[in-house]
């Protein structure tokens, strides 16, 4: 071999050498921006799987102020199934996230994890749905019922105010009959009258007081005999007795005197005697007549001596 052929033969093994370091220099740089590039996606998915775990965990804790915010309203729901269903939801939710939270899993097993968090939480939604529904459809309903009560109530005042109303129309009817049945009496007087019948100035020597009056025409007073009683007080205060009792207004009440004339609905005079069986003495003397219940009228007479 000549001195050329070994310079080539060498230079060409120099070259060979060169391309396999270049070739082995590629491979390991390619081998390690490979390896790089792995790196950097898993710390992706890391952070992808952080970033779900946090949303599904914000969003379990939404559902579960939704739920504890009209929670005290179950009492309104005919039964608490869908409480009981929400309760076993959420403690499946709630191991899960512990299960991502302690223990070191490869991405794949935590992205398991996630997708059947995914799923729970979407069972939780569709409780706390149905849930919120149920409230407000029985909100309405009591709502409803709250409004018909105040109507029957409103309605029952009103019956009441229209019972009371005529009630009162009916006693101030049945006053108004009972007074137009009242008799009425005009000119009443007070004589004294002597041991010969003669009016008697002098009321010391009155051996017989008398009470007189006229009795007005009423046609709606019930005709037939009435029993008119007479009370005469003295100046004294004292009653001068001696015409037995009667009733008034559910007592009884001694009377002076007391006569029965039969009334036709006409006008008709009326005088009643009291025989004199005491000292009278001069002053004002009161008359007070009564017939049917009623005091007819009352006034009061000077009597001299």
């Amino acid at each position: 071999m000549n001195k050329n052929q070994k310079i080539i033969l060498f230079s060409g093994l120099g070259v060979a050498v060169a391309l396999i370091a270049l070739i082995i220099v590629l491979i390991v740089n390619n081998n390690r921006s490979v390896s790089d590039a792995n790196e950097a996606q898993a710390r992706v998915d890391s952070l992808k799987l952080v970033n779900d775990q946090l949303v599904l965990t914000n969003e379990f804790n939404r559902l579960n102020a939704d739920f504890s915010q009209y929670e005290d309203q179950q009492v309104y729901l005919k039964n608490d199934s869908l409480v009981q269903k929400y309760n076993e939801a959420r403690l499946k939710v709630e191991g899960l996230l512990k299960e991502l939270n302690s223990e070191k899993r490869s991405n794949a097993q935590n992205r398991q994890r996630i997708q059947q968090l995914e799923g729970e939480i979407k069972t939780l939604k569709g409780i706390v749905k149905h849930y919120l529904e149920e409230i407000k459809r029985l909100g309405e309903e009591n709502e409803g019922l709250r409004q018909e009560l105040q109507q029957v109530s409103q309605k029952n005042e009103q019956l009441s105010t229209q019972v009371t109303q005529a009630t009162r129309s009916n006693e101030e009817l049945t006053q108004t009959v009972k007074l137009a049945k009242k008799l009425n009496i005009t000119g009443l007087s007070l004589n004294a009258y002597n041991k010969k019948g003669k009016n008697e100035k002098n009321v010391t020597k009155a051996r017989q007081l008398g009470v007189s009056f006229i009795v007005s025409p009423n046609n709606t007073a019930a005709p037939g005999m009435k029993d008119f009683y007479v009370r005469i007080l003295s100046p004294e205060g004292s009653l001068l007795t001696g015409g037995g009792n009667f009733k008034i207004d559910g007592q009884t009440v001694q009377a002076t005197a007391h006569r029965q004339v039969e009334y036709a609905n006409d006008e008709i005079s009326v005088s009643v005697y009291w025989d004199v069986n005491t000292t009278l003495t001069p002053g004002d003397y009161t008359v007070e007549v009564f017939c049917d219940g009623y005091r007819l009228a009352s006034r009061h007479f000077t009597m001299k001596k």
